[in-house]
């Protein structure tokens, strides 16, 4: 069935009006165990449809989603829960496990969901499933909820924790009193995103007591990966598959208490979050900013599993710097709000705000917290109310690490990110608002002056020119021409109001777009070329971008203007060139390394190792050192190659490379030197060991080759005959050490 289909099928219909008749919907229970006792400590509840198309429960709630009956599916399905567990007797201490279907978590007014604990029975243990997602999307509303049914005595169930990083920012905001783990970390092979995962929630328990319970443990294997990850309780058809009536003939344990700690009011503030006794320290808002950055500089090396919450006093100091670090904080980090007065709902995509109001104490503070399972700081500023420059304002503030402090303030400023939650902003949809679009066009009209002449100048303009409003959030574009319209493909209703960024693709060089911000930011003018994407198709292109700030009466930027050239012609004929000189370069590197390189056995040519012993015995005539030539001659290479060929001879002489290249230390030298024999140069030596050293050498070069070699499937035994010389007990110069080596090498032959 297709759950966005906007005309159900009547059956469906019918049968969604049954389900949602009182008894309509009924619950299954499934076992939770303890992992080393296996003694039952809860059940969880799982809705069912009455029998037919509905009976599953991906159908029946993809049908309610359609009908858009999903919050009054997702209650009928609790009451059947609380119903069915006092009926079949999962009572207190045995506790039972409810979902709230996170869409409605989303959606539902505060009444509604608190409405979920006040209909329980109280001989009910109740544990309260939520996922990440609903803090995410209304993090005040929910920290309320849960706050209140922690007063009720309910536990708290933070679910599927490792299918999202955000599942592991919120835990300590939430502070669940039980992780449950995704099924897919008992079930998958373990690997670094699921070590990460084990890590933080690990850490968490350990520190707050709670209990690991992992899904979908369904073998031998299964439980035993569950015990290695650290969880205590398991849940899986080896324990028992959901039933109608839960077994109560088991032996039965219980969860540990939940969690009670007293819930930080939105109406307190993160500095007051600070315990008595605290140092402050008193400094300019310039020092607070640059904490900030290193802070939020923190978080991005964190990544998604962080959180980041921060107050900036008024929108007029989100300022186009800030909007360009907090962009990227949202691209790099699981969860970012941002609180000022006059802020919107949303100053950029992707991150959250709120409007403080006038005589919200967090008016008058600076705050700046990050929060990760393994991390965790608070800066906490308050402003003293000093006159002067706006950068030489006075505030006291600490900065502090304790995890408590960070977690509570945390709490605080995402207690006030809601539409109508205390000290928040009013609900938007009261307030008159013009499309992004309407909004872009005024600017647009403002900065031209209404005058049509600059605009049909601009329009008819080759190149492609826009305006950006940097005092907007997220930086809109207010004017495009004729032209940009058609560099970007798309019509201006879709450009305008909308950040440039989107016309960027996934290949566009991050370094240039950083030196664009960093130019904008600083209010300076930039050139750049750009690989940016056209039209729906997103059909790459490279743009020459040129931009140029606008400043108003009192020398503000208020605008950039753009002009965008398409060079893509010129790029590519520039590519293909440095193409055909890599291609040239690496032809060349191949002749000069064909040169010195010996083709059969990959060693140096002779060649080649004249010319390092040259440099060797230029250096030790400077240093006093010793050099040492080895000459190995192979005995019986025509034999071999006259009796089994030349291929034959060939790899027996690729052998003996090989063994002598594994036998010398690094920085000595083996060449090929003739057909049948090699050269070792052995520079660097002590004069007074040198001697010793040679011959040392020497007895290991000559064990090594002197075993057999596998020629045809056959073992083939090589004499070698060797012989060194050294300078500058031997000879003086390359010439002499090669004759008196080679003729100690036909001594050793004669033997």
């Amino acid at each position: 069935m297709d759950p966005v289909r906007p005309m159900p099928d009547p059956a469906l219909v019918t049968a969604l009006a049954e389900a949602l008749a009182p008894g309509g919907v009924r619950s299954v229970f499934q076992p939770i165990v303890e992992l080393d006792t296996g003694r039952v400590v809860a059940h969880e509840a799982l809705a069912r449809g009455p029998q037919g198309p509905l009976e599953r429960p991906d159908q029946l709630f993809a049908a309610a989603r359609v009908a858009g009956r999903l919050a009054e599916l997702d209650g009928a399905c609790r009451v059947a829960a609380f119903d069915g567990a006092v009926r079949h007797g999962v009572l207190a201490p045995l506790a039972l496990f409810v979902n709230v279907e996170p869409e409605v978590l989303d959606t539902a007014p505060l009444d509604e969901l608190l409405a979920i604990a006040d209909s329980a029975p109280g001989r009910l243990r109740v544990v309260l499933e939520i996922t990440e997602r609903a803090i995410a999307a209304r993090p005040a509303e929910l920290l309320r909820t849960v706050a209140r049914v922690r007063e009720l005595g309910w536990g708290i169930a933070l679910d599927d924790v490792g299918a999202e990083p955000m599942s592991l920012a919120f835990m300590p905001l939430l502070r669940p009193d039980v992780v449950k783990l995704d099924l897919r970390l008992v079930q998958e092979r373990p690997g670094p995103a699921i070590a990460q995962i084990m890590n933080a929630v690990n850490a968490y328990a350990e520190a707050t007591g709670a209990a690991v319970l992992a899904e979908g443990i369904e073998d031998g294997r299964h439980l035993a990966m569950a015990r290695a990850l650290g969880a205590t309780l398991g849940q899986g058809w080896l324990f028992g598959r959901p039933t109608d009536t839960p077994s109560t003939d088991r032996p039965a344990g219980a969860l540990p208490a939940p969690a009670h700690e007293a819930p930080v009011g939105a109406s307190d503030s993160p500095f007051a979050c600070l315990p008595e006794g605290t140092r402050l320290r008193r400094a300019p808002k310039t020092l607070l900013i640059e904490l900030s950055k290193q802070l939020e500089r923190e978080a991005m090396r964190l990544g998604e599993t962080c959180v980041v919450a921060a107050a900036f006093q008024e929108a007029r100091h989100f300022t186009p710097s800030t909007t360009q670090r907090y962009r990227d904080l949202v691209e790099r980090t699981g969860f970012v709000c941002a609180l000022g007065e006059g802020l919107p709902v949303e100053p950029l995509p992707g991150l959250r705000g709120a409007d403080l109001a006038p005589a919200d104490p967090v008016r008058g503070e600076w705050d700046v917290v990050v929060l990760a399972p393994h991390f965790s700081v608070a800066l906490l500023a308050r402003d003293l109310g000093t006159t002067g420059p706006d950068l030489e304002r006075q505030f006291e503030y600490a900065l502090t690490y304790d995890r408590d402090v960070a977690v509570r303030a945390a709490r605080s400023l995402l207690g006030r990110v809601a539409p109508g939650a205390p000290g928040s902003a009013p609900d938007p949809a009261s307030r008159p608002a013009l499309p992004a679009a309407t909004a872009a066009t005024a600017a647009a009209a403002g900065l031209l002056g209404g005058d049509a002449l600059a605009r049909r100048a601009l329009d008819a303009t080759p190149s492609g020119v826009c305006l950006v409003d940097v005092r907007l959030p997220d930086q809109p574009l207010v004017y495009v021409n004729a032209a940009f319209e058609r560099l970007a493909g798309l019509p201006r209703e879709e450009l305008l109001g909308r950040n440039c960024r989107f016309l960027q693709g996934p290949d566009t060089d991050a370094a240039a777009v950083a030196r664009i911000r960093d130019a904008v930011a600083a209010g300076a003018e930039c050139r750049e070329v750009l690989l940016n994407v056209r039209g729906p198709e997103r059909y790459p292109w490279f743009n020459e971008l040129h931009l140029s700030p606008v400043t108003d009466e009192s020398g503000a930027v208020v605008q950039y203007i753009g002009v965008q050239v398409d060079v893509t012609e010129r790029v590519e004929a520039e590519r293909a060139l440095q193409r055909e000189r890599d291609r040239s370069h690496s032809y060349l590197a191949q002749i000069e390394e064909l040169a010195v390189t010996d083709p059969l056995t990959g060693l140096p040519t002779a060649a080649h190792l004249r010319q390092q012993v040259e440099t060797a015995l230029w250096n030790a005539r400077a240093t006093g050192d010793a050099v040492a030539l080895i000459v190995v001659v192979v005995q019986g290479h025509a034999q071999l190659e006259c009796e089994h060929g030349p291929a034959a001879a060939e790899a027996a002489m690729r052998a003996t490379a090989e063994r002598l290249r594994s036998r010398l230390r690094r920085g000595d030298l083996v060449a090929r030197w003739t057909r049948d024999s090699f050269a070792v140069v052995l520079s660097g030596l002590a004069s007074a060991t040198s001697e010793e050293e040679t011959e040392r050498v020497l007895d290991q070069l000559t064990g090594a080759v002197a075993g057999p070699v596998v020629v045809e499937d056959l073992p083939v035994v090589l004499s070698v005959s060797t012989g060194a010389a050294r300078f500058p007990a031997d000879a003086d110069d390359l010439a002499g050490l090669l004759a008196a080596a080679e003729h100690a090498a036909g001594r050793t032959a004669a033997r």
